[in-house]
């Protein structure tokens, strides 16, 4: 392997975007190791280009798979340039109603994985004082909404945990993103996704109905997954890189909401929590 040649680690490459964007690193000439769940699919990567695509098999809810794949990813490459936290799915259902084990596996998945690989991953890049760590997060980690606040809940804590990364290595020349995709035509609202219809009559209005629109969008989102992964790519090769970039139109849309409603609210009710120090407080 050429020294020069960059290793991408991206989780998740069975379908979807993890797919496409393994594609079109591979397209680059640049070596990809991609996660599977099946030894099947892990033989089908290795011979789709022999000598630059690799699978692994890891289920990123196991933290013992996590780490004896990145040990191997390591010790046959030496180092990973690029870390894509690429797999997760999306539970929906009404707060009250998803089962105790549905959010653990939500977490396990869309969390705590991609904890534990970026843990594993951090003391080598530490070491090179190099490396591009991107999240695949989504809009919903930046808006909550009816029928979603399981998955909420995850993709929050993903957004939080990667721009605290970004503050603490961005000394060390180790760039963190937090990739926000709006709706894309991958299997998230179909295949991938789990639903809990609610039998609670008092959500039929609010959870029901939005359960039902994700359902009848699948297949239809306006996303394209081929010119994210090229977005995606594209930031990989930045000297300066952002630590969000919302993609799609309607991933704007949304931050440009959320940002301008937290704004007016803000004001709105400010002199309820504005006076809330004491009166002769001062900063040290």
């Amino acid at each position: 392997m050429d020294i020069k040649e960059k290793v991408w680690f991206i989780t998740g490459v069975s379908s979807g975007l993890g797919k496409q964007l393994a594609k079109e690193v591979l397209s680059k000439g640049e070596i990809v190791v991609g996660t599977f769940r099946k030894q099947e699919q892990v033989e089908a990567f290795n011979s789709e280009v022999p000598g630059k695509s690799f699978g692994v098999l890891i289920d990123v809810a196991s933290n013992d798979m996590i780490i004896d794949g990145v040990k191997s990813i390591l010790d046959k490459f030496g180092k990973v340039d690029v870390l894509v936290n690429n797999a997760g799915y999306g539970v929906m259902g009404s707060v009250e109603e998803v089962s105790d084990e549905e959010v653990k596996r939500q977490f396990d998945v869309n969390v705590f994985g991609v904890l534990t690989t970026i843990r594993e991953l951090l003391p080598s890049m530490r070491a090179r004082k190099s490396g591009h760590i991107i999240n695949i997060t989504s809009i919903a980690g930046r808006i909550g909404s009816q029928g979603l606040g399981i998955y909420n809940g995850s993709k929050f804590a993903l957004e939080g945990i990667g721009e605290a990364l970004a503050a603490e290595l961005k000394p060390l020349n180790i760039k963190v993103t937090n990739v926000e995709p709006g709706p894309f035509r991958t299997e998230w609202a179909g295949s991938s996704a789990d639903y809990e219809n609610t039998k609670i009559k008092d959500y039929e209005s609010t959870v029901g109905e939005r359960i039902t629109s994700l359902q009848k969008l699948s297949g239809n989102q306006p996303g394209d997954p081929e010119k994210a992964a090229d977005a995606i790519y594209k930031l990989a090769q930045l000297e300066e890189a952002p630590v969000h970039l919302p993609l799609g139109k309607i991933a704007y849309e949304v931050f440009d909401k959320v940002n301008n409603g937290l704004i007016e609210e803000l004001a709105k009710f400010e002199h309820l929590g504005k006076e809330c120090d004491f009166d002769n407080n001062y900063y040290v």
